[in-house]
């Protein structure tokens, strides 16, 4: 396991090497998950990028430090990482609030982004009603008091079926995080808007949502592919909120053939 110092607490992170000539690709990870989540997604690209994990403040094994959290907070704390890496120029993946993330690096710190792959994520999501009556209720209730809720709309019927051990293991993970740092990135969301600044996005960008994701539809995700110049938008078919989780083949296979472009200098 690895750890680094970053804006007065410790992050969790994993860097996966390659050959020196191989761009980078760093995964940010969805709200109340930690970077496993990407495992097989990572085991399909290992040895062919390099590639960065980790979690984000308040969730994993990284510190929560003090809440409530900001966007900008959770952005710097990524590219405090990437610094401290040294690495420039990277293809930024990031998964609900990790696309959020990744639209604010973008935004604070463009020359630590080649491309964005955004995935079942959007300019803005939710509102300020939705996010506080879910931090009230887990501030007082637990994750478990929601968890069956957020989980239909990460998830298809088909992988919650009862006899999927899969299924139970990522409720776990749920319920695991801590409760400070799971309210407070729901307030970070909750006071995030990249709607004028998606428009000045001037990278190579891709939009990926899941068929059945009840977090950020397919129509939430197009409308934010509509707003950036150039960007491309995919569905992953028998996916939720997390294909990475479900389809993991099919959501690489879509990845690949986006950096292929991006490497190629090809116009997206």
């Amino acid at each position: 396991m690895q750890f680094a110092r970053i804006n007065d607490i410790t992050l969790h992170y994993q860097i996966i090497g390659a050959a020196n000539d191989k761009p980078v690709l760093v995964f940010a990870n969805s709200l109340g998950t930690d970077f496993r989540i990407w495992r097989d997604v990572i085991v399909r690209f290992a040895g062919d990028f390099a590639i960065v994990l980790y979690d984000k403040r308040g969730h994993g094994l990284s510190d929560v430090g003090d809440i409530p959290y900001s966007m900008d907070l959770h952005v710097a704390d990524l590219a405090g990482l990437l610094d401290l890496l040294s690495v420039k120029q990277a293809i930024i993946c990031g998964l609900s609030v990790g696309g959020l993330i990744a639209q604010g690096l973008y935004t604070a710190r463009p020359d630590l982004v080649r491309a964005l792959i955004l995935c079942d994520t959007a300019h803005k999501i939710g509102t300020v009603d939705s996010w506080d009556a879910r931090i009230a209720t887990v501030e007082q209730n637990g994750i478990d008091s929601i968890a069956d809720g957020v989980l239909e709309k990460w998830f298809t019927p088909a992988f919650r079926r009862p006899e999927n051990n899969a299924y139970h293991g990522y409720r776990n993970m749920l319920v695991r995080q801590p409760v400070p740092g799971y309210a407070g990135t729901c307030a970070a969301i909750r006071d995030a808007d990249f709607t004028e600044a998606a428009k000045r996005i001037a990278v190579p960008t891709l939009c990926i949502v899941g068929d059945q994701d009840g977090s950020t539809p397919p129509d939430v995700v197009l409308s934010t592919a509509k707003l950036i110049p150039g960007a491309r938008y995919e569905v992953i078919r028998d996916a939720g909120h997390i294909p990475c989780v479900e389809q993991p083949a099919a959501l690489t296979a879509v990845l690949r053939a986006f950096i292929d472009i991006v490497l190629s200098g090809e116009s997206p």
